[in-house]
């Protein structure tokens, strides 16, 4: 009697390893590390090719632009002491709220109708809404805003069911471990702002 060992494939493979670094990642951006950034750009490099062959071209797009910005985050956060010391954590104003959510909505409209017209993206709508919710709150975790992790935890919803949608279960594994792991970064971002007030 014969048995068969399952191989896994490429992609499988691809997935497994781009999850375990996203996990180190957000571990390492919950503890306020700066070398959340070199595990940051390996991830997002990976993830790139594996979403693109998926047709989800925003969040490949997504993740280019992912790659640039955790260059200028590890140069950014370097220069605020964060080879020695966990980066302080600050907090937008009501109008600077009010003024990201309009700007993530205007441009997750611009984005998903050209993704909707021009390509033959999957979810071009809610792709697009991820994908600058993404970008604002990468922005914002650069710039070491707590509101970056509220965002964070909206995308990781938003992904968990896209990628059971598209079968990349290994990916939807990892946002729901990402969402958790975003919920802690809240808790402790926000217990960080309160001690450094206190």
């Amino acid at each position: 009697m014969s048995s068969v060992v399952a191989i896994p494939s490429s992609v499988d493979l691809l997935e497994f390893i781009t999850s375990l670094l996203g996990v180190v990642n957000v571990a390492l951006l919950v503890r306020r590390s700066i070398w959340n950034y070199p595990v940051g750009m390996l991830m997002v490099a990976l993830f790139a090719w594996a979403v693109f062959e998926a047709r989800l071209y925003s969040d490949a797009a997504l993740n280019i632009f992912f790659f640039v910005v955790q260059g200028y985050g590890w140069w950014a956060w370097w220069r605020l002491g964060g080879m020695e010391h966990k980066v302080a954590v600050e907090r937008l104003t009501g109008p600077a709220r009010i003024a990201w959510l309009v700007m993530i909505l205007l441009c997750s409209f611009a984005w998903g109708a050209i993704m909707r017209f021009y390509t033959d993206a999957a979810f071009p709508w809610l792709d697009a809404l991820l994908a600058m919710s993404s970008v604002a709150a990468q922005i914002l975790l650069v710039r070491r805003r707590i509101e970056n992790w509220p965002l964070w935890i909206l995308v990781d919803v938003g992904y968990v069911a896209i990628y059971v949608v598209k079968h990349l279960y290994g990916f939807a594994a990892l946002y729901l471990l990402l969402l958790l792991l975003s919920i802690l970064g809240l808790r402790e971002w926000a217990r960080a702002e309160r001690e450094a007030v206190a």
